[in-house]
């Protein structure tokens, strides 16, 4: 089973950051963005993360949370976060077991090889708790933020 639009979507609980658990029931009432990437401070990652700071308080306006997740140890996050000035939670998915709840985790194609990994994905959850959007892979990490930025102020700002 994956994610489906109009379908509730699957809770989770993870470690942030600081090694607190955040759960995604937690944020019932709320907009959240949940989106996946690969790997803390790589090229693609960065850009991605740099497009959800510098648009952080457009999608606060909107009472928007933005959550990242990747396989990465709280540790790794902390120094992205600093490093990137990121204004948001960073969730640490070591199992990759959130992430193949989400589709996020399974064969992609890299340099032209199939290969099993982190696919770069992204849920928007609306305030009652289902998927609103999916992309199931996204093309261009820098372009990104902006695209769900677009999708809630025209699909969810009504709620």
């Amino acid at each position: 089973m994956g994610i489906e639009e109009g379908k509730k979507a699957p809770d989770f609980s993870l470690k942030d950051q600081n090694g607190k658990v955040v759960s995604l029931k937690k944020h019932k009432g709320k907009i959240v963005v949940v989106y996946f990437y690969p790997k803390d401070d790589t090229p693609g990652c960065t850009k991605e993360a740099i497009g959800f700071r510098d648009l952080h308080e457009q999608f606060q306006s909107l009472d928007t949370i933005v959550l990242g997740v990747s396989p990465d140890n709280g540790v790794s996050h902390t120094r992205f976060i600093d490093k990137q000035g990121l204004p948001f939670t960073l969730l640490s998915d070591p199992d990759k077991k959130v992430m193949t709840a989400y589709g996020a985790y399974g064969e992609k194609m890299m340099y032209g090889k199939k290969i099993v990994g982190v696919i770069r994905s992204t849920v928007v959850v609306d305030k009652g708790g289902k998927v609103f959007k999916h992309w199931k892979r996204v093309a261009k990490a820098a372009d990104h933020p902006a695209k769900v930025l677009e999708v809630i102020s025209k699909g969810l700002s009504g709620d």
